[in-house]
């Protein structure tokens, strides 16, 4: 039966089969999550993420992993919180699941997620946990080859809210 687990640390230093890395459009770095995925995998990842042609909003692409731990990066771009009213929910939860989609198709056993679109893009934190735990549980329920899916929040703030969001998935 496939699991979802939380921790609380630095999704660069996950080993797993792939970590979700909540980038930008143009693929090419940036801040927060990132851009510590891009520092820690080093200067390989930025030539091969130039030849993706970026990304649009809730779709996803992979890369190898380079300088990381996990084999590869999947890297997916969250939408900007503009008051909800602009699609923001089914673009996030698009996040998750072409990632899932990818590490299904790799035959991927493992993947590791960051809070997406929660920290300069702005979307409600507690909202986004939600939505990213229920489109996890839910595609987790229709296949068999990942093992695991974590959740992996750099600060004290996401992992309450993660925690209370499968808490109540759990009371469900």
């Amino acid at each position: 039966m496939p699991q979802i687990e939380l921790v609380r640390g630095d999704i660069t230093k996950m080993k797993v089969d792939a970590i979700v890395n909540a980038a930008n459009k143009s693929l090419l770095g940036g801040g927060g999550v990132d851009g510590a995925i891009h520092r820690s995998a080093g200067p390989d990842l930025l030539e091969e993420c130039k030849t993706l042609d970026g990304c649009e909003t809730g779709e996803a692409k992979i890369t190898k992993s380079y300088h990381l731990s996990a084999k590869y990066i999947i890297h997916t771009v969250g939408p900007i919180w503009r008051g909800g009213d602009k699609n923001e929910t089914e673009l996030l939860a698009g996040c998750y699941l072409n990632s899932l989609n990818i590490a299904k198709a790799k035959k991927l056993k493992t993947i590791a997620f960051p809070n997406i679109s929660t920290g300069v893009y702005r979307f409600p934190k507690t909202m986004a946990a939600g939505i990213a735990i229920r489109t996890v549980d839910k595609f987790l329920k229709d296949q068999k080859e990942l093992k695991t899916v974590y959740f992996v929040c750099f600060d004290e703030e996401n992992f309450d809210i993660y925690k209370e969001k499968l808490i109540q998935l759990t009371l469900e």
